[in-house]
């Protein structure tokens, strides 16, 4: 059994601060308003301190990172100046590789040329740019702060300020969204012409406004024909475009794959700094609390404990359905040779019996051999699902799978 001993060599670090909460949102986020930010705002202040206290209470680490993550929330509200001292904080913990991908999540409207230029300075070279729509009203009906001029705008000062990599996000099966939108947001998308390119599917989570005023599968939301619709037509439209379709949800042009988030899918360990983050250390998951209070609090527990993780290991059978379920969202698929080593043949005998019902709808195909699945002979190194019909019913493939592996890992 295969432990993860070695140092994370990724960092993402949560900044909960938006001026709004958007209506499909259930992140843990603190909203501050269209006037607070890391100029003005105490709260803020306050919070940047508290997180430089959980980094530096973290054992150091001989191994650099290769990539920082500033997710959230709003990391764009934060000044340069805060940023740079978080990844100073950083580099001198752990040490930061001079050729590291660090993304900050941004959203239009929250952030000038000049904020910009001061991140770049600070060594941030990949943007995520939380778009979603490029219409007023679908924008609008998300509760989101910005408008389609001002993702024009950041895009222009992107670009003006040389960051070499950046990334769109868009969202669809939005409330009275119709596939003709959908398709005019990829063509915009399109022609912005940006390295990276996730594209989300709705999620109505119960806490969420969205969950409120809506019921999954009901109107306006798009049926789940639709919603299937807009799908295909992404893939198709954004691997016309030169797009790699590696993950589930997310697009690449060639050689700007995040970097980050593949630690993720190809379950890394990674440290998680902030409220609401999670790390994955020692083979220990370990998620902080959602609220400022208590996250305050565990901090202060962290720092006498000395940088101690009081969580159990990942257990054997969780490491398997966590190896399972984040490798089969890339295009990569899962390696099945290594699943061997680390977790016996019995393990993938279960995953390859479970796979032929779907490899003949051709949900699944096998890489690097030839022949069917099933046959023991020419087992596959790498299976992975097909793109798009696979990626659409990944959650009817996985959830087989999840039956069959618990029942045989008993």
């Amino acid at each position: 059994m295969k432990l993860h001993r070695v140092r994370p060599r990724g960092a993402y670090v949560h900044i909960p601060f938006c001026r709004r909460r958007c209506f499909y949102c259930d992140f843990p986020v603190s909203v501050v308003g269209d006037r607070k930010s890391g100029e003005n705002s105490g709260t803020i202040a306050e919070y940047v301190e508290v997180l430089i206290e959980e980094i530096e209470a973290t054992p150091r680490s001989p191994h650099p990172l290769e990539t920082v993550f500033f997710g959230g929330g709003t990391p764009s509200l934060l000044t340069a100046a805060q940023i740079d001292r978080l990844l100073t904080v950083l580099d001198r913990q752990f040490g930061i590789a001079s050729d590291a991908e660090i993304s900050a999540e941004m959203d239009p409207g929250t952030f000038d040329r000049a904020k910009l230029s001061g991140y770049a300075r600070s060594g941030v070279n990949r943007v995520s740019l939380g778009v979603q729509a490029f219409e007023d009203d679908l924008l609008k009906l998300c509760g989101r702060s910005h408008d389609a001029e001002d993702i024009f705008t950041a895009v222009e000062n992107i670009r003006h300020v040389g960051i070499p990599n950046f990334s769109l996000d868009l969202i669809s099966g939005l409330p009275h969204q119709s596939l003709e939108q959908w398709r005019r947001a990829l063509d915009r998308a399109i022609a912005i012409s940006p390295n990276h390119l996730s594209c989300y599917d709705l999620v109505v989570e119960p806490v969420t406004p969205f969950g409120r005023f809506y019921k999954p599968g009901d109107r306006p939301l798009p049926d789940d024909d639709l919603t299937a619709q807009m799908y295909r037509l992404a893939a198709e439209m954004l691997s016309r475009a030169g797009y790699e379709h590696y993950e589930v949800s997310n697009y690449a042009k060639k050689g700007f794959q995040c970097r980050h988030n593949r630690l993720y899918w190809e379950n890394q360990p990674y440290y998680g700094f902030g409220m609401g983050a999670t790390s994955y250390v020692g083979d220990r998951r370990c998620s902080r609390p959602r609220t400022r209070k208590e996250y305050y609090e565990w901090v202060a527990r962290y720092k006498a404990s000395g940088g101690a993780i009081d969580e159990p290991p990942t257990s054997t059978e969780d490491r398997l359905l966590e190896t399972l379920m984040l490798g089969f969202r890339l295009s990569d698929g899962v390696n099945l040779l290594e699943i061997r080593e680390s977790f016996g043949a019995e393990a993938v005998a279960a995953i390859v019996e479970t796979l032929q019902v779907y490899d003949k709808n051709n949900w699944i195909e096998g890489l690097d051999r030839s022949g069917a699945i099933g046959e023991r002979r020419s087992l596959p190194a790498r299976v992975r699902l097909t793109d798009p019909e696979g990626f659409l019913f990944s959650n009817t493939i996985l959830a087989s799978l999840f039956e069959s592996l618990t029942v045989e890992l008993r």
